[in-house]
């Protein structure tokens, strides 16, 4: 009764300075980066880190994810933020706990791969940068796309994480393709790379709890390095997982404070502390510090929620042992539903999530596959008039169907490979060799392209991996652009005045603001000063004549030595609003408009070039994949009005074309 699998009861003690475990279970906090990654979008800001920071440094982790994943992308896209300094800047607060980051192998922290020479350049400034584990997957389980990055992290002396991506094909393990055997033959090809440590990263949260213990036994006893376990509570079943993990000997685990913890984000730290207190594997952390820290997060939780899954109550998705989309992709996929008005199509998404990825070769479902399989499934729920059209193709799967990505699980359904290739610009015959060699180097054209806006080397890494948001953000960076308002961070205040308002339209309390007359001519202007800050006032008589009401003259002063000239307060410049989308006639022609939200990558027309039905004639951006936008006529391109990287809301007219 006093042992279960190697975890034994011992002696209780609770004290924070109790003696050290015989065998205590390492562990990974990822509240820096995944943690708001699965449950904001990825939102969060290094100034609300910093409110934590060396309370975290305090904890005895063995290690701090705190940079990778889609931080990268979204802070420079969304927050106005560098990504390269917020390593620097953490690592000024927390000095005795190891970085670590997540890193999708030749992609990088993108969508794709990336040639050779960016992928070295990428390695040595992270570690340059001040990152010490780099936990390194590839989505296809592909380790070729490992080797470029590995060769960099070993050159440095750092710690190469080998990582293998958990995945199913039924709702526990096992079956022909995703089984035991499966795991430990990759855990071995790891090893034989010289991976540090082994993980298995299960990021729909899709392990069972014995599956997790039988598992972690055959790693432990095929292979001689320690063994990390990274999943992801979204089923429900993530704490139960760890438990068993660590039963069966698992060395390191992951998990979140608890503010970040749950849902589709990862267990919980503070229910191990305390059920592990009076074994072997005995964190050593004091609950009261956690407490403490968990407090502090919570202050800056309300500028994030407008960023949550709010579309049920429960913190479980039993539908993720179906659709099997990992945390941070289903906070993203709702998000970009809400915005395109079809969060009411959500479950035929799902319905096709599975159906995609089986035809797309059985993939497993992690960034970037879980985005090209996601925004795919998108697609055909909302655009195909048939089971099995794809009528609208997403660049990224094309670059998946010729082999730009690796080598998939189980073959490409035939069918689908040869539509999504039909014109594909490198040709119609799949590749089988390593992506990273037929990808040219690309460093020395970056180099040239921001030549007079990239100041280093880190920023022209930004343009590198996102060109077109890329170079907007080092535009706003160094203030060539001001920055958008939506890039700016909410504010306690902010969320204050919100829920005031929101308070009183439940009370009935908000009156609608009449619709302003048109400004008579005869308006009168008046310079106002309230408490230091000036007011451009216009006033305009309602009706009748004006008339004075008093009139006297102003008493006589005493004469007083002439003042100090005193500058005059300058009005404070309005904030410009967002530029409006140039007005494009339509007339004698046939509009194309944005079917979703996003941004435009590129014309693939010019004015005045014929083109046939169905041919593309422009690329819009929505979740990070590349969408091809047909012509749905016959005829000549009309105008091109907007600049590459223009944002655009579903609706939008993008183009014309007009009769040939």
């Amino acid at each position: 009764m006093d042992k279960h699998g190697i975890l034994e009861l011992t002696q209780m003690r609770y004290e924070p300075d109790r003696p050290k475990a015989s065998n205590p279970i390492k562990i990974q906090d990822l509240s820096f980066r995944d943690g708001h990654q699965s449950l904001f979008a990825t939102r969060g800001r290094t100034e609300d880190l910093l409110h934590v920071a060396e309370l975290m440094d305090q904890v005895g982790f063995y290690s701090m994810e705190v940079w990778g994943g889609a931080t990268f992308d979204t802070m420079h896209r969304y927050l106005g933020e560098d990504p390269w300094e917020r390593i620097r800047t953490l690592k000024k607060y927390i000095k005795n706990t190891p970085f670590s980051m997540l890193l999708r192998g030749q992609n990088l922290v993108g969508y794709q791969n990336y040639a050779d020479d960016v992928v070295e350049t990428f390695v040595q400034r992270a570690c340059d940068n001040g990152i010490d584990i780099f936990r390194i997957f590839d989505a296809l389980n592909d380790f070729r796309n490992f080797q470029t990055a590995v060769k960099i992290v070993k050159a440095n002396g750092k710690h190469f994480q080998g990582t293998i991506c958990y995945s199913l094909t039924e709702q526990r393990m096992g079956g022909e393709i995703y089984n035991i055997d499966y795991y430990v033959a990759k855990a071995k090809q790891l090893q034989e790379m010289g991976a540090d440590t082994i993980c298995i990263k299960d990021m729909a949260g899709l392990v069972a709890p014995y599956d997790a213990f039988n598992l972690v036994k055959a790693l432990k006893a095929n292979v001689n390095v320690p063994i990390h376990l990274h999943t992801h509570f979204t089923s429900g079943m993530g704490d139960l997982a760890l438990f068993k993990a660590i039963e069966a000997g698992v060395d390191i685990i992951d998990v979140c404070t608890g503010p970040y913890a749950y849902r589709t984000s990862h267990p919980a730290v503070e229910p191990l502390v305390i059920s592990l207190l009076g074994t072997n594997r005995d964190t050593g952390f004091d609950i009261k510090l956690l407490n403490k820290i968990g407090k502090e997060m919570e202050k800056d939780i309300p500028k994030y929620l407008q960023f949550a899954d709010n579309t049920k109550f429960s913190i479980i998705d039993t539908d993720v042992i179906i659709h099997q989309t990992p945390g941070g992709m289903l906070s993203n996929l709702v998000n970009q539903l809400r915005q395109m008005d079809a969060l009411d199509k959500l479950d035929d998404v799902f319905a096709e999530i599975p159906k995609v990825r089986k035809e797309l070769g059985q993939i497993p479902l992690v960034t970037p596959t879980s985005q090209i399989v996601g925004i795919q499934a998108v697609n055909n729920a909302l655009f195909d008039t048939k089971d099995g059209e794809y009528a609208r193709i997403t660049e990224q799967v094309k670059d998946l169907c010729y082999g730009l990505y690796g080598k998939t699980t189980l073959p490409i359904d035939p069918e689908v490979q040869a539509k999504a290739l039909v014109g594909y610009p490198k040709g119609e015959t799949p590749i089988t060799c390593r992506p990273g060699d037929v990808i040219p180097p690309a460093m020395e054209q970056v180099k040239a392209e921001t030549a007079g806006l990239a100041k280093d080397i880190d920023d022209q890494l930004i343009v590198a991996l996102y060109n077109l948001t890329g170079k907007k953000f080092l535009k706003i960076k160094y203030g060539i652009e001001p920055m958008p308002e939506d890039m700016k961070p909410t504010t306690m205040e902010d969320v204050k005045r919100e829920a005031d308002l929101i308070a009183k339209a439940k009370a009935g309390k908000l009156v609608e603001k009449p619709e302003a007359p048109a400004k008579p001519e005869d308006a009168r202007s008046f310079d106002v000063f309230v408490d230091g800050t000036y007011y451009l006032v216009e006033v305009a008589e309602k009706g009748g004549t004006p008339r004075v009401v008093s009139s006297r003259p102003e008493p006589v002063a005493a004469a007083k030595p002439a003042p100090a000239p005193v500058s005059t307060p300058k009005p404070e410049p309005v904030k410009s609003a967002p530029a409006p989308m140039p007005v494009i006639s339509t007339e004698g022609g046939e509009s194309i408009t944005a079917p979703m939200p996003g941004m435009l990558v590129k014309y693939e027309k010019k004015p005045g070039d014929k083109v046939s039905v169905g041919e593309t004639v422009l690329v819009l951006e929505a979740m990070k994949m590349y969408n091809n936008i047909p012509s749905p006529v016959e005829g000549i391109m009309g105008d091109t009005p907007l600049a590459a990287g223009a944002n655009v809301s579903k609706g939008d007219i993008l183009a014309v074309i007009k009769p040939a």
